[in-house]
């Protein structure tokens, strides 16, 4: 991200000497436990039509979605990434990973085309 989009709240300028600027976007939340989370599996095309897995809608923190991801990367043999609060698995796993989050006691389900 540019440093010129890092400040969206629209503020450009306080005559408000003692005014600080506060992010809310970076606030994490408590993770909520498996049965609560609703969790929507998608498949995507990367740049030069190679298959992402995509897991998205993980409320918690981000060392809990960090440990979530190497599991499921574990379980697909494959490699993968988070990015923008969301896991990425490369290739087609919907169904590994919809079977493996449901097991697991997530609610879980794919979505998309």
């Amino acid at each position: 991200m540019s440093n010129k989009n890092k400040n969206k709240s629209g503020i450009v300028y306080s005559t408000n000497p003692d005014y600080t600027i506060t992010n809310d976007q970076d606030e994490e939340y408590e993770t909520l436990p498996p049965q609560q989370q609703n969790l929507k599996v998608f498949l995507d095309r990367k740049g030069g039509g190679k298959l992402v897995s995509r897991v998205s809608g993980f409320i918690g923190t981000t060392e809990d979605l960090s440990t979530l991801s190497t599991s499921l990367k574990k379980h697909c043999g494959g490699g993968g990434s988070i990015k923008d609060e969301e896991i990425l698995i490369q290739g087609d796993h919907r169904d590994k990973i919809v079977k493996w989050l449901t097991d697991k006691g997530y609610k879980a389900k794919i979505a998309g085309g």
